[in-house]
């Protein structure tokens, strides 16, 4: 299939595609669980400091990036957009993790965050999973959305990179859900199901950002900004807080720095 052919269908559709490609390797990685009881704690570190790394990468290399070179080839001042909507990108995300009841892993209950609730250990913890897969969902929409202004190879090539960057660092990330939820007390199976089931969220939000930055088109560059905002948001709230815990934080920088190579690479030579 080339882009020509990809030309007749739908921004919306291909984020629709792009995420459920994301999901499904979250999928994936979630599945281990079947296989494993336990995770080294030198490889769930990896793993974390692998997705950080990822994410990282992406926020300039597919969102920032882009979005000051569209602001500047527009004859805009090309740093407002991107620092606006950075900035309201790691805002919104931190309003919804002062609301959104959440527990993260190995804490005790009475430390979830957000608003007190009485819900179940077990919902606080699938929470806290699922609200650092928003940004990634959304980061991978609003690129696919952006096809709508600019259906070029570099443009469809940036998108294509970044969903398979996120996409990557799924897997492992499914993995280091699902199997220390089984060391929380879950069986294999509901493990399996609330790891995989974190990852829904990113093609709900993928479509949600194509859609609204098809609709508002010149919000673009700040809806650029604000995915990479809200990404970076968690990475340093909750991934490299998580990958440093232990003796093993120097597997978790190897892991950033590898994650961060890869993710510059894809969106270099596909971009």
């Amino acid at each position: 299939m080339n882009i020509e052919s990809l030309k007749n269908y739908s921004p919306i559709l291909l984020a629709l595609f792009a995420t459920l490609f994301t999901w499904g390797v979250t999928v994936l990685g979630a599945s281990m669980v079947i296989f494993f009881k336990s995770i080294n704690k030198k490889v769930l570190n990896s793993m974390l400091g692998f997705a950080a790394g990822v994410m990282i990468a992406a926020s300039f290399w597919s969102l920032l990036k882009p979005a000051i070179e569209m602001e500047s080839a527009n004859n805009g001042i090309a740093w407002l957009p991107a620092v606006i909507g950075f900035l309201s990108g790691g805002a919104f995300l931190l309003l919804i993790d002062k609301i959104l009841p959440h527990l993260h892993m190995g804490l005790d209950t009475n430390k979830a965050e957000g608003i007190k609730t009485s819900w179940q250990r077990s919902v606080l913890l699938i929470l806290a999973i699922t609200l650092h897969n928003i940004p990634e969902g959304l980061a991978v929409g609003v690129a696919f959305g952006s096809l709508a202004e600019s259906f070029t190879p570099a443009t469809l090539g940036g998108a294509v990179a970044l969903a398979f960057g996120i996409g990557l660092q799924n897997f492992p990330e499914g993995a280091a859900v699902s199997i220390p939820l089984r060391r929380e007390g879950f069986s294999r199976i509901r493990a399996f199901w609330y790891g995989q089931l974190s990852g829904f969220v990113e093609p709900v939000s993928g479509v949600l950002g194509a859609i609204l930055v098809i609709l508002i088109k010149p919000l673009l560059p700040y809806a650029l900004s604000f995915a990479a905002g809200a990404m970076i948001f968690v990475v340093v709230e909750e991934l490299i807080p998580e990958s440093q815990s232990g003796n093993e934080t120097d597997m978790s920088t190897i892991g950033a720095m590898l994650g961060f190579a890869v993710m510059m690479f894809l969106d270099v030579a596909l971009g």
